[in-house]
């Protein structure tokens, strides 16, 4: 049976299931959206294939892999392929559109499927993603959501979102709040590429002619880097500030980070971090506070004396229309306040009167 002319990135969407024929590890580094992970390989046998060829040459490396392949396609029929009925139409990729993809979809073909290859497999794709990123973003139309720290932007987006509006959610994807404390208990961040990967899907889905709200973020989101072009295109977008009152952000910081109480001495470590800037004595005090998990202390000296003092010449070195924001006072941010604030928010572009 032959197999017709590689697929293009662009032309994935036809398919009813994307496989990603890479091992494990590959797959968790990044991957296409939505794709299933059918390893033809797993990663020890990678590992072993690639030693072979090293040591011993392209044949016995063939032979070898050839066996783990073959085994592994045929694990993969009779598993989680199985129930797939006889017009299913998958996609198939690896890394570079070669031998792994090739060999499972000449089986699945084999079996009478209308499998295919992804041209140029997961590296046509990553190429795919830059490009995108790239190329929509000089043609967004960003509102950046401003506020000093606590006062709930990430979670005024999601009532955006609720109402319908577009959302591009960096926080999420990053799996970080973005802040000295915004590490999330057990939730380890994912690739610089799998972050880009995410922005692209949700840029691909945008309409263009209508805003598209955003956090206003730092160039770095924990250990994660947020493309140039999106930087570039935050820093010359409008922006809407939160202007929260000290309380209500505090309250709200006291709900939205209460698991910090949970493992002092981790929250005691991070503000060690901040000596040099805040002198010996006031880390002392904060991390004393810390090991007692008296969060209502140390949050409000953190606001009062890190994060606020900074904060005005902040947004107005990283963005140019700040002078020209527009605010939404808020004095309450339970879940109450935050839609107000959110209803408020969308009035600005229908010009009428912002209050929360």
């Amino acid at each position: 049976m032959s197999h017709r002319q590689p697929v293009r990135v662009g032309d994935r969407h036809a398919f009813d299931t994307l496989i990603d024929a890479r091992s494990p590890a590959e797959f968790a580094l990044d991957h296409i959206p939505g794709a299933i992970n059918c390893p033809v390989l797993n990663d020890e046998e990678r590992r072993i294939v690639g030693t072979v060829y090293v040591q011993t040459g392209a044949f016995e490396a063939r032979r070898i892999g050839g066996a783990m392949v073959a085994a592994n396609i045929a694990r993969h029929l009779r598993d989680t392929l199985a129930d797939r009925p006889e017009n299913w139409k998958p996609l198939v990729y690896c890394w570079r559109g070669g031998m792994r993809s090739g060999s499972m979809v000449t089986w699945l073909r084999l079996v009478g499927w209308d499998a295919q290859q992804l041209a140029g497999g997961y590296k046509s794709f990553r190429r795919h993603v830059i490009s995108q990123i790239d190329t929509l973003t000089p043609k967004l139309d960003l509102r950046v959501i401003c506020g000093a720290t606590g006062s709930a932007k990430t979670r005024v987006l999601h009532a955006l979102a609720a109402r319908g509006a577009q959302v591009l959610d960096l926080e999420d994807f990053a799996s970080h709040k973005g802040s000295l404390l915004g590490s999330l208990p057990g939730v380890a961040q994912p690739s610089q590429k799998h972050f880009e990967t995410l922005i692209a899907a949700v840029l691909e889905t945008v309409d263009l002619s209508r805003p598209l709200y955003v956090e206003g973020e730092s160039i770095r989101i924990g250990r994660l880097s947020l493309p140039l072009s999106l930087v570039a295109r935050m820093r010359a977008a409008p922006c809407i500030e939160v202007a929260a009152t000290p309380e209500a952000r505090l309250a709200y910081l006291l709900r939205d980070y209460a698991y910090l109480g949970d493992d002092r001495e981790a929250l005691a470590d991070k503000m060690g971090v901040l000596k040099e800037m805040q002198g010996k004595e006031t880390v002392a005090r904060w991390q004393q506070w810390a090991h007692e998990a008296d969060l209502p202390h140390l949050f409000a000296e953190l606001m009062a004396l890190h994060y606020d003092p900074h904060y005005q010449k902040s947004q107005e070195l990283h963005f140019k229309a700040w002078v020209q924001r527009r605010s939404v006072v808020a004095e309450d941010l339970s879940d109450q306040g935050i839609e107000a604030v959110a209803d408020a928010v969308l009035s600005l572009d229908k010009g009428a009167s912002p209050s929360a």
